[in-house]
């Protein structure tokens, strides 16, 4: 049956109304679609091809070559070696875990090192590289390389380490280098980005800490394509950075070695100076260590021997070291009551073995006395009383003046870890330290080096070259930074008269070559070479009166850390001064015993270039003197390195 026609016109109606709405609402949406492709894919097109770029791109930073640390002939003292590693980035990785599991199979890596990793790279950026393992041997480094496709976010590389070559000797000085911890970070207010890198190491004593900004140079960067596990693809853009500057010091390697050597297991510190220029030749602190250890991460059992060893290796003598100077400091208060004109070089003192003051008695080393000396004979043999007395007329405060003057109480402005002032005391220090009075029994004590006085032997070595050339010389031991020379100030005058310093080195020449010299044994018998010096021995514990009258124990009597220290101090040659030492052996007992004739040894290597010669010593010691050198054979004399070492 057919439809009405009416019915079908208004079925064509509504059919035309629907397919008009869907075809609306299908432009619509058409539209809306068109409308935000053209707003992704144009306006925000930069914005995504960036997020794009980031996605596919990462930016790497290049650690700089350290610069190297050389000796004054151009030797080296610190390099870098090729090193071996591995690192892991924790955007490439994604499961870092499970990829350290599989590099575990490849290498060897502890409980600790896998914590470790896991704990570094949740702490830092997700595309900085943390180090894994290092130093890794040729096999383990291929075995990584192969299985790079199984490793996602794993690279091998081949980076430089630190190395000091000459293992002991310079490890006081030049100290050593080693990872970024949060104490260095918080100690400075803009830190490099390099420090934040896991690892990274910087100095942390020696020249090394103190020459860090020279040393360490400024980071490269590279831009490397990444595929979507993190695996590089091809490096896009490198930029190197700067290696650090190269420092050349005022040591001199071999003359190092010497030293080093001949202090031998003592516990002891030798220094050698140019007077001249102020030049360091030599500073040896004993026993040392090897800077090696750290680098590589020092173990326990290793570190324990070092800080449990009563000579106390890692403490460099040669200015963290303060000890009372003993009659070393006699040059100082000579000096103070010239200037004062307290005394002249007429003046003279009778000696009976002690000074009576205030019904105590200050016993003079001889203790049958010295009788009547002037002050040349009381420098040559040492006598207490005399100082004693000319200390009581100048005075401690001028005594401390004079000592400033000469180089002590003061800290020298070297590139060394923990640098000594030592102690100059005066009145005013008295009362505020101790809220006590200065008493004249302190001035007694203080003119002889004991007491309140403390010196290092860096300081001995300024006074001492002071009074060689009466000039205010300044110690350096930096002489060259990336190759251009550093400056030498003129020294200015000390402003005494040249007859007051001539009347101190006149004594000075007769402590070692005046028949009662308290030195003799010491001294060197070739007139050109001629030294002149003077002891010291620094009590370290009192004397009773009692024990003085039962008898006073000898040093080898007593246990090792309550004998005396051994001091000396001496220039060379005498007609002519070049060079300066000073020498302390703690416990050694007596200076112009154990202290002199290592002095002795240290000049004459400095001022011959070589070995000290047999002739130039007493006859009745050349035989002694042959067989001690033939003990003291150098390590690398002739100063080459493993063929590892890149200089």
């Amino acid at each position: 049956m057919r439809r009405p026609v009416r019915d079908q016109e208004d079925s064509a109606r509504r059919i035309n109304r629907r397919a008009l709405f869907m075809g609306g609402c299908m432009a619509a949406t058409i539209a809306v679609l068109g409308g935000r492709m053209r707003y992704l894919g144009v306006d925000q097109s930069d914005e995504f091809a960036l997020l794009a770029e980031q996605n596919r791109v990462n930016l790497q930073l290049i650690p700089p070559a350290r610069g190297l640390i050389l000796d004054r002939n151009g030797k080296l003292i610190a390099g870098n070696e090729q090193n071996y590693r591995v690192v892991i980035t924790r955007e490439g990785a994604g499961d870092v875990q499970m990829v350290l599991n599989r590099l575990s199979h490849l290498i060897p890596l502890t409980q600790s090192d896998l914590t470790r990793v896991v704990k570094d790279s949740g702490r830092n950026a997700s595309f900085v590289p943390i180090p894994v393992a290092d130093r890794l041997t040729w096999e383990e480094f291929s075995r990584i390389s192969l299985n790079a496709p199984a490793l996602p976010g794993v690279t091998p590389d081949v980076g430089l380490s630190r190395v000091y070559p000459r293992d002991t000797d310079f490890a006081h000085v030049v100290g050593y280098v080693g990872p970024v911890s949060d104490k260095d970070l918080a100690a400075l207010e803009n830190p490099d980005p390099l420090l934040h890198i896991p690892k990274f190491q910087i100095g942390k004593i020696g020249v090394e800490k103190w020459k860090e900004d020279v040393l360490r140079g400024a980071a490269g960067n590279r831009k490397i394509e990444v595929n979507h596990v993190g695996r590089v693809m091809r490096e896009l853009e490198r930029t190197e950075g700067q290696s650090g500057a190269d420092l050349t010091l005022t040591l001199d390697a071999d003359i190092q070695n010497f030293l080093q050597v001949r202090l031998g297991d003592q516990s002891a510190a030798v220094i050698v100076m140019d007077v001249q220029n102020g030049d360091i030749i030599g500073a040896a602190s004993a026993p040392s260590f090897d800077p090696n250890l750290f680098v590589r991460g020092i173990s326990s059992a290793d570190y324990s021997l070092l800080t449990e060893n009563d000579h106390r290796p890692l403490a460099n003598k040669v200015v963290q070291g303060a000890y009372p100077p003993g009659s070393t400091f006699k040059i100082v208060t000579a000096l103070a009551a010239l200037a004062d004109g307290a005394i002249d070089t007429n003046t003279t003192v009778n000696c009976p073995g002690y000074l009576d003051y205030g019904g105590r008695k200050f016993h003079c080393w001889r203790s049958g006395g010295h009788g009547k000396v002037d002050l040349a004979h009381a420098l040559e043999q040492s006598c207490d009383v005399f100082f004693y007395e000319v200390a009581q007329r100048v005075g401690i405060d001028k005594i401390a003046e004079m000592g400033k003057t000469m180089g002590l109480g003061q800290r020298h402005d070297l590139p060394m870890s923990a640098i000594s002032e030592g102690n100059l005391p005066t009145k005013a220090w008295k009362q505020q330290r101790y809220k006590q009075d200065w008493r004249i029994g302190d001035t007694i004590n203080a003119a002889i080096g004991q007491g309140y006085v403390l010196a290092t032997p860096l300081q001995l070595a300024v006074m001492t070259a002071r009074v060689a050339t009466g000039r205010l010389v300044v110690p350096r031991l930096i002489k060259a930074i990336g190759g251009v020379e550093v400056p030498i100030e003129d020294a200015a005058p000390l402003g005494m008269e040249t007859s007051q310093l001539d009347s101190v080195r006149s004594g000075m020449q007769a402590v070692v070559n005046g028949q009662h010299g308290t030195s003799f044994a010491a001294r060197i018998v070739t007139d050109a070479l001629q030294m002149a010096g003077k002891s010291g021995t620094a009590q370290v514990r009192n004397i009773s009166a009692s024990e003085r009258e039962t008898g006073v124990v000898g040093n080898t009597d007593l246990p090792w850390k309550q004998r005396d220290h051994a001091l000396f101090v001496a220039f060379a040659p005498y007609d002519a001064p070049r060079y300066a030492t000073a020498v302390v052996i703690e416990h050694g007992m007596g200076g112009s015993a154990a202290a002199a004739p290592i002095a002795r040894d240290a000049l004459l290597r400095v001022m011959t270039g070589t070995l000290p010669d047999p002739k130039d010593y007493p006859d009745n010691q050349r035989a002694r003197i042959q067989t001690m050198l033939q003990e003291l054979r150098l390590r690398n004399p002739d100063g080459t390195q493993p063929p590892d070492i890149k200089a």
